[in-house]
């Protein structure tokens, strides 16, 4: 196709049209124009009918001798030489008729002055012979007219043949060359648009739709291979996101199980049955490493005689076990391998960390427990095995008085060792069931306010987002002895407890109107106050006791909690 000339289909369509047109123009312009021409042609005819007439009348005047020969003298020149007769001499006129038409004229300019010279005889002998040249010069203005019909119609026929035969054509032309390769490509372009690509259009035309339609053709044969490729591609995308999803899942699972109060080797086996969600893998083995070398061995799945791969469970340098799994075809990604090992690397060390920390919490619980004892009971049973010996003693001397005395220290010793037992049990049972510290401050100083006739004010102006589990657990138990201590011993009728924070310090105040007490005196300091401060140093904080008899007391702790991360 591209080796022959091109005929451009617009060029033959316009050439027929402008051909339809100029015969158009043609044929409708002879038409006016032989109109135009005709228009005269019955009025000359009609007028030249009329001088028969008129040569009749003009013989019949003579012979009657009508007084009416000067008038029908007139009517027959002006009649004569009418505009319809002058019209004659155009040059569209045969010259034939233009001869015939003279001739008249002449003869009539011949015959005229006999009818004032007396000589009227000899105009009506010659009166026949100029009505049959007025006869012979009407049935050639009938020919002529009649002719001039003829070729009109032979003109238009022919014309209006030719226009049609053009028209014709065009259309012939036009469905051949247009209309069917336009349809053949709307048809294709359908096709196209159901994903039909593998189509030839049968246009051999050497004009612009031939070439359009053989550049259709190719261009949908590469739309096919670019839909192709765009389908393998979204294909493949489609296929790897999936696997992302399934990644994305697989690590959101396991870090559920992370977020665990406490994992236990139950949750590392849910973590190894998510493992298994991932394409590619048919076992998952994951093995813990103990110092003591009994190692813990978890397997999900079903182990098959492929090999095994493995991949060590690293965290800051500490190598924490190894996962193991096996796979087939497609390979699970590497990457999502080494987020899965991490994973697991940080929850077999946040396992370890949630054991030590119990660990600690227990024996420094323990601890607590110990001193608590040591600075109470301990001390009170000391004391009053000191007095049991002074008893037996004074029973021996048989002092009775005396032995009274003791007995009485003794009974106030027990009564006072029972008290601090019932505080000491009543501290160690203090549970804190609510996250927030402001809450939990309301909980655990409500029974409180129900023992004494003081008004309990509490003031709480500290976020719990500063505090961690060790530092709210200290300060409740700190805020708890005091306040405590203010209703035994300072007989308030108010007591306030004050928390805010200024930048990085947290200040906790709890004051009261109470009857005070001196910090000198050591049965006064010997319990509650060693314990709070045992307590701020627990929170590398200080302990400001500020009191005297009297006056009130005011408690002061002060302290800098670490940042949270």
């Amino acid at each position: 196709m591209k080796n022959r000339p091109l005929k451009p289909v617009t060029t033959t369509i316009a050439r027929t049209m402008l051909a339809i047109l100029l015969l158009s123009v043609v044929t409708t312009s002879f038409a006016l124009l032989t109109l135009a021409s005709s228009l005269n042609d019955a009025e000359a005819v009609n007028v030249s009918g009329s001088l028969r007439m008129q040569s009749y009348r003009l013989a019949y005047d003579i012979q009657t001798q009508s007084h009416h020969l000067e008038a029908h003298l007139d009517m027959f020149e002006k009649s004569l030489f009418s505009p319809s007769m002058a019209a004659l001499e155009h040059w569209t006129v045969p010259t034939n008729i233009k001869m015939h038409y003279y001739n008249l004229i002449g003869r009539w300019e011949d015959l005229h002055p006999l009818l004032h010279n007396g000589n009227e005889q000899l105009f009506l002998s010659e009166v026949v012979n100029f009505v049959d040249r007025i006869d012979q010069f009407v049935y050639e203005l009938q020919e002529f007219s009649i002719i001039k019909l003829q070729v009109l119609s032979v003109v238009g026929g022919l014309g209006l043949s030719l226009i049609l035969i053009a028209a014709l054509f065009t259309i012939h032309y036009t469905q051949r060359k247009i209309v069917t390769p336009l349809n053949q490509m709307v048809t294709a372009s359908e096709q196209i648009q159901e994903g039909k690509f593998e189509l030839i259009l049968d246009v051999k035309s050497d004009n612009e739709l031939g070439i359009l339609a053989g550049t259709f053709t190719t261009m949908a044969a590469e739309l096919g291979k670019l839909y192709r490729n765009l389908e393998m591609k979204v294909d493949e995308k489609t296929r790897r996101l999936r696997q992302a999803n399934d990644s994305l899942q697989v690590l959101y699972d396991c870090s559920q199980e992370l977020s665990r109060s406490r994992l236990s080797t139950k949750n590392f086996a849910v973590m190894l049955d998510t493992l298994l969600d991932i394409e590619g893998l048919t076992a998952a083995k994951l093995i813990i490493e103990e110092s003591s070398g009994n190692n813990t061995e978890i397997i999900a799945g079903e182990p098959s005689g492929n090999n095994w791969h493995y991949h060590d469970l690293e965290l800051d340098g500490q190598v924490l076990g190894q996962l193991w799994w096996q796979d087939t075809l497609p390979c699970p990604d590497k990457n999502l391998i080494d987020n899965l090992s991490r994973t697991l690397a940080r929850g077999i060390y946040y396992n370890r960390a949630q054991k030590q920390s119990e660990q600690l919490l227990l024996m420094e619980e323990r601890a607590t427990i110990a001193r608590e004892l040591h600075d109470s009971l301990a001390q009170s049973l000391s004391y009053l095995k000191i007095q049991v010996t002074l008893l037996k003693r004074q029973l021996g001397q048989g002092d009775q008085k005396q032995t009274m005395a003791i007995i009485s220290d003794i009974d106030q010793g027990l009564s006072g060792a029972y008290t601090q037992l019932r505080e000491l049990l009543s501290t160690f049972r203090l549970t804190i069931k609510e996250a927030n510290f402001g809450e939990a401050l309301v909980e655990m100083l409500k029974p409180l306010e129900e023992q004494s006739n003081a008004l309990l004010i509490i003031d709480n102006q500290l976020s719990s987002l500063s505090l961690d589990a060790h530092h709210q657990v200290h300060l409740l138990q700190l805020i708890r002895e005091a306040v405590l201590n203010a209703i035994k011993h300072a007989q308030a009728d108010e007591i306030i407890v004050t928390c805010q924070q200024e930048l990085d310090t947290v200040t906790i105040n709890i004051s009261d109107d109470g009857i005070g007490f001196d910090p000198a005196n050591e049965k006064l300091n010997h319990y509650g106050l060693a314990i709070m401060t045992e307590r701020a140093s627990r929170l590398y904080g200080t302990l400001e006791i500020n009191t005297t008899k009297g006056t009130g007391c005011e408690v002061t702790l002060q302290f800098q909690p670490e940042p949270q991360g």
